[in-house]
């Protein structure tokens, strides 16, 4: 699997502290997280991503909420996001299809060089959207969909055809290790080989095209967890275009939770902000956290509210 040269990002409570002040004294990136449907906690879970990002003063954040589910067309109609105005786009969304309108300014973005970070659950929706399946990779869809990516035992990138094998889903929520698959990708560099991360769902059997996938990070899905008994990727990057687009699958918090310990994970928080900058600038100025979980011990931060 190939690379781009990336970011890094070190965030411990809503604050960053670097070794060097480069972060502080470069010019502020831009992110507009887009959310206002989704099965898990999007009222909780965007302001605490706006929070600790724009708390490492690296990022300034606006939000764009979509109509509520089952709106009529004129609240549709209203919704025009200005996704040329930023510098990335964070998807905390999963609901119901944009207007045409909007999915095609959104790839003419992306194609154009646009960035896009995408948070667990926000690689759900959409499935009749081709192009966003393309930009993602692999979705919450059933075994027929497309092909399934995984990896081995022996660090083998295994790819499953349409209807072979399981679809999407997850067992129960439980701590477990994440494997970084690309330690020299700026974005995964200084991490740990393998370090645990705290109670999550651990998804398994996505599905799409999959294509020019660069994986990053998985996860083993234990068969005593209801899982797979295979080793599910959890974080990778796709290009599409100029453009860049970054899944990272940790992170949920569920519809009615204000439990935020998978988000307030230091590897989560490491993850998301080192992927935002790196889809934007191509460039990591935040140094892996002294606090950053080990391969025997989670590391939750619990200061941005």
């Amino acid at each position: 699997m190939t690379n781009l040269n990336g970011w890094s990002a070190l965030i411990i409570g809503a604050v960053v502290f670097l070794s060097t002040n480069s972060a502080q004294s470069a010019e502020k990136l831009s992110v507009l997280i887009v959310d206002g449907q989704n099965n898990h906690n999007w009222k909780q879970t965007t302001p605490y991503l706006e929070s600790f990002l724009e708390g490492t003063e690296r990022f300034t954040v606006d939000v764009v909420t979509t109509p509520e589910k089952g709106a009529a067309e004129q609240a549709w109609s209203d919704f025009d996001p200005q996704f040329q105005n930023y510098d990335l786009v964070l998807s905390n969304y999963n609901g119901e299809p944009w207007p045409r309108s909007v999915e095609e300014n959104f790839e003419a973005y992306v194609a154009g060089g646009g960035g896009v970070v995408v948070v667990h659950a926000a690689n759900n929706p959409f499935p009749n959207w081709a192009e966003w399946n393309k930009m993602i990779g692999l979705g919450w869809r059933k075994a027929n969909y497309g092909d399934r990516i995984a990896v081995n035992d022996d660090g083998e990138t295994v790819r499953t055809a349409a209807k072979d094998g399981p679809g999407a889903g997850h067992g129960p929520q439980h701590p477990y290790p994440v494997v970084i698959r690309d330690r020299a990708h700026p974005v995964m560099k200084g991490m740990p080989a393998e370090w645990m991360h705290p109670k999550d769902e651990l998804y398994h059997g996505q599905r799409g095209p999959a294509m020019n996938m660069n994986l990053l990070a998985t996860a083993y899905s234990s068969p005593d967890q209801r899982g797979t008994g295979a080793h599910e990727p959890m974080v990778w990057w796709i290009p599409y275009g100029d453009g860049v687009v970054f899944t990272c699958l940790l992170g949920h918090v569920g519809g009615r939770s204000d439990d935020l310990t998978a988000m307030q994970c230091v590897g989560f928080r490491t993850i998301v902000a080192r992927g935002c900058e790196w889809v934007a600038t191509g460039e990591v100025t935040f140094p892996v956290p002294d606090n950053f979980p080990t391969p025997e011990q989670t590391s939750v931060e619990t200061g941005a509210e």
